[in-house]
This record gives C-alpha cells, structure tokens and sequence, in this order.
C-alpha cells in the first residue's frame, strides 16, 4: 500500500521510479530514486503520504524529506540509526545466519579486518568478541556504525575507515597484525582486493558474495595465492529468485616454513 500511494503521488512526473523500503524498528523507512529533484508540491505530497501510512522517514535520493522517527535496526547487541537508502541483507534470517557463519569462519582471530563493513552487519557483531578494523567506501555509512559502537556497551575495540577498496585495496603492511579478513563486496566482486590479499600472510579469509561467478574468480585468485578453500556455505535469502548467497572459509597453507601458491596474472 506504501508504495502503491507513493508511485499514485509521484505518477505526474512521469518517469521509472525506484522505491527502496527498509524494515526498521521505528517503521518503515522509504527511500525514492529516479524521479530526480522534486517540486514543493510533491515534497508536500509525500509529507502527506509519510503521515498517512505511519512511515519512520522518507527520502528523495538519500536527501530526507521527513523524518518522523529515527530509523534503527539491530545487529547482534547493538542498535544502528541507518542512512537513508542503506544496504543491509534481504531478510533478518538471512543476515542472522550469515553474521553466525562469519563469526564462526574467522574463529578465535584476536584482531579482524572487515572489508565493505556497510553499516557494521558483520563488524558490530565481530566486535562483541573480538578487535575490528571496519572498512568502507560509504561516508555516511561509516559514521552510522561509528554512531552505534559509541553507544553501545560491551564492544571490543573498533577502528572505522572510510575507503574506496575497490580502486584502493588493502594491501603491504596494513594487513599486518591481522589475523582473519572478512569480505563482502557488491556483486561486481572484489578483484583487486582478492589479489592483494592472496600476497598477504593473513592466516584465516572469509568472503560473503551474493554473485556465484565473481565469488569463483575472487576464490581462484586466493587459491592461486596459496589459500586453501575449506568450505562453500549457499544461504538462500532471495526468496522467489533464483540468486543465493555465499559464504567461503579460505585458510593459507604453509609448507616448509613458507607460503605456498602464486598470484594469477
């Protein structure tokens, strides 16, 4: 019905329209795209709209038109006020069982980096256990997990960076110190990552992936790099479709002392 009465009020502007509905605890928060800059006689539309069907926020491109009450989701102990348009995992099972499989993937490590932490779905239950290095391209998104750590109690240490991976990997001597890595690019993948992490001595590597053929390239470069694939866990939480997720353990095999593998070209 939301967006029904959304897609009605905005019908004048006759252009494709995007509406992204997050379940938060406060409600339902809406974020349009596609219409591009809107008219006050829209804006006021939607105030009406947002009133009407009881929405927490609503915005037009990341821009809040109103915000009725904080959006906040929970991850493991911890309450994150989300950006608008934020991305988080399909469903609250489907993020529960991935955040558990991580957790038991990365194992006893006493200091983790997470690699396109978003909101901290994986970094603010991590931290719970252990010391994390959140690491993001998303401005507002960093700043949001940096919000929820900082009230939260009962958390490890947490160091946020704000980083575009995939034209910048981390790569050298900033993975030193680091005993597991977790991964979880878009569907594009993670290449250039991938490949500065198959030079690494990171002992212990887990990669989300919701694209089966980029997870299997990023996965043959880290082999190639000495890596060993332990386990393939599929999570299917895109309901009536055929996509699934992934979850793959890689540990580095030592032989002699040294680094076994080599880095595809």
């Amino acid at each position: 019905p939301t967006a029904h009465a959304i897609a009605d009020t905005l019908r004048g502007l006759a252009k494709p329209l995007d509406i992204i509905v997050t379940e938060s605890l406060e409600g339902l928060d809406v974020d349009i795209r596609g219409t591009g800059p809107l008219e006050p006689p829209e804006r006021k539309r939607l105030l009406i709209v947002a009133e009407e069907h009881d929405l927490a926020r609503i915005s037009n491109h990341g821009e809040m038109l109103i915000e009725r009450r904080t959006p906040l989701v929970r991850m493991g102990k911890t309450l994150v006020p989300i950006p608008p348009g934020t991305f988080l995992q399909a469903t609250t099972m489907g993020e529960e069982t991935l955040s558990r499989l991580v957790i038991e993937g990365v194992g006893k490590a006493k200091r983790v980096m997470d690699l396109f932490c978003g909101v901290g779905t994986f970094a603010l239950r991590l931290a719970e256990i252990t010391e994390v290095i959140a690491v993001e391209t998303d401005g507002p998104a960093v700043k949001a997990l940096m919000r929820a750590f900082g009230g939260a109690q009962s958390l490890r240490g947490m160091t946020p960076m704000t980083r575009d991976l995939v034209k910048r990997p981390m790569a050298g001597d900033e993975l030193n110190g680091v005993e597991a890595v977790v991964f979880d690019p878009p569907r594009a993948g993670a290449e250039l990552q991938a490949r500065t992490l198959a030079l690494s001595s990171v002992p212990r590597i887990v990669g989300v992936s919701c694209n089966v053929q980029t997870f299997a390239r990023d996965a043959k470069i880290l082999m190639a790099g000495g890596y060993e694939l332990e386990r393939v866990i599929p999570v299917d939480q895109f309901r009536h479709s055929t996509h699934v997720e992934l979850v793959g353990y890689f540990q580095k095999k030592v032989v002699k002392g040294k680094k076994r593998g080599r880095l595809l070209g």
